[in-house]
């Protein structure tokens, strides 16, 4: 339970680590020290969309009178708590009230008969443009952004993209068997002799041929002029090795020359 002495001695604040047990007798305090802060519009158009919405009006048939006795209250209202005023509100505010004059005002006989424009037309038209991109505006503010929402995250890798050569067809390998074949007709003889060639045998010399790793042009290992059956040979050797992943056929660019270099280094 707290007494009345020790209430008395709680301190109202401390200044410069020493309790103010009460306040200074001759303490003044500015008639301005309590501001009342009114809320903030991006103009004359936003104070009117937000007049018109706050006491549920129709902006195609604005009620002039009162839309312009609320503008010239919080015009007022403005000026009483010394708050500058921008030259645009003034200028809406006499825009406002030519257009309640000119509604108050009697039409000629002839104008009331012909389809005459409503002063308010160009205020609504700018009213509803204004309030359009306010609520695009604020549909874009709703987006998620980068620094408000979440952190954009930044990470480098430090990587050596490795040149990808182009793969080769089957019927670029085709021609290029044509155009040996070709070379071997054109040295072709009528000596006849039989040979006993082997495929192995022709596997391991291409791989002999290979041994350095180094791509290898793919007419570099045949020899036409030993004649058709050597050059049959040596191709079912070479396809027999890619088959078992020992070869690599590849070529330089697309429709270019191929080339031929063993998948694993021989001694």
């Amino acid at each position: 339970m707290i007494t009345h002495v020790e209430f008395q001695l709680t301190p109202l604040a401390r200044i410069h680590g020493q309790p103010l047990l009460e306040l200074p007798q001759d303490l003044f305090i500015p008639p301005d020290a309590l501001e009342v802060v009114l809320g903030t519009f991006q103009g004359p158009l936003d104070l009117l969309l937000y007049l018109i919405r706050k006491h549920n009006l129709d902006v195609l048939d604005i009620p002039m009178a009162e839309l312009t006795r609320q503008y010239m209250a919080y015009i007022e209202l403005m000026q009483q708590h010394s708050l500058e005023l921008a030259a645009e509100y003034l200028l809406m505010a006499a825009l406002l009230i030519e257009i309640k004059s000119r509604m108050l005002l009697p039409r000629p006989k002839l104008v009331a008969d012909e389809d005459a424009e409503d002063p308010r037309a160009e205020l609504m038209r700018r009213l509803l443009e204004y309030e359009q991109m306010k609520q695009a505006a604020q549909a874009l503010n709703a987006l998620p952004q980068a620094g408000r929402d979440f952190e954009l995250v930044q990470v480098l890798f430090e990587r050596s993209a490795e040149a990808r050569l182009p793969e080769v067809e089957l019927e670029e390998l085709r021609q290029a068997w044509l155009g040996l074949v070709n070379r071997a007709r054109v040295n072709a003889h009528h000596m006849v002799r039989r040979e006993e060639l082997s495929v192995r045998e022709q596997m391991a010399h291409i791989l002999r041929c290979l041994r350095g790793g180094e791509f290898v042009p793919f007419e570099h290992l045949f020899e036409p002029e030993e004649g058709i059956p050597k050059l049959v040979v040596t191709f079912i050797a070479m396809l027999e090795l890619a088959k078992e992943n020992l070869l690599e056929i590849t070529q330089s660019e697309t429709l270019g020359r191929v080339y031929v270099r063993a998948a694993i280094a021989t001694e």
